[in-house]
């Protein structure tokens, strides 16, 4: 983690319109304002994915406001770990930022599709999102209790 107070995680997939905007928003549930996140796409779409939009609705979380973006690289320059969601989503690594790629289940390929695949990949993405969030506050105790 850099010298900033809380940690940083971007979040990318190739069009921004589902897997990394899905896994933001529900770092910011888990995190609240303890940790910075952003999300990006390599090759952003031209809208928030319908189906990954209704499937967190059920979970009470709304992206429909959400915009897909490129990556900034400003912040790609400042986050502590950047997070690629899916097969095709690729990044460079960083000087001082921790490059983690997330294989994240792929229903589709199991003919599985419609809401049904959706709810399957925000499944996978929260398990391994609550495991990220629970690494990081564990990270941030300790660097409080070494002060």
């Amino acid at each position: 983690m850099s010298e900033r107070t809380k940690p940083s995680v971007l979040f990318v997939c190739v069009k921004n319109g589902g897997k990394s905007q899905m896994a933001a928003a529900m770092m910011r549930q888990a995190t609240g304002d303890t940790v910075d996140v952003y999300s990006a796409g390599t090759k952003p779409g031209a809208e928030i994915n319908a189906l990954s939009a209704a499937s967190l609705l059920e979970v009470g979380l709304d992206i429909s406001d959400e915009k897909p973006k490129a990556i900034d690289p400003d912040v790609l320059g400042r986050v502590d770990r950047i997070i690629t969601l899916g097969r095709d989503a690729k990044v460079d690594p960083v000087p001082g930022a921790q490059l983690e790629k997330w294989e994240t289940d792929e229903p589709s390929d199991r003919g599985i599709d419609g809401i049904e695949r959706m709810r399957l990949v925000r499944d996978d993405i929260a398990i391994r999102v609550r495991a990220l969030a629970a690494e990081l506050a564990a990270s941030g105790a300790s660097s409080r209790n070494e002060r």
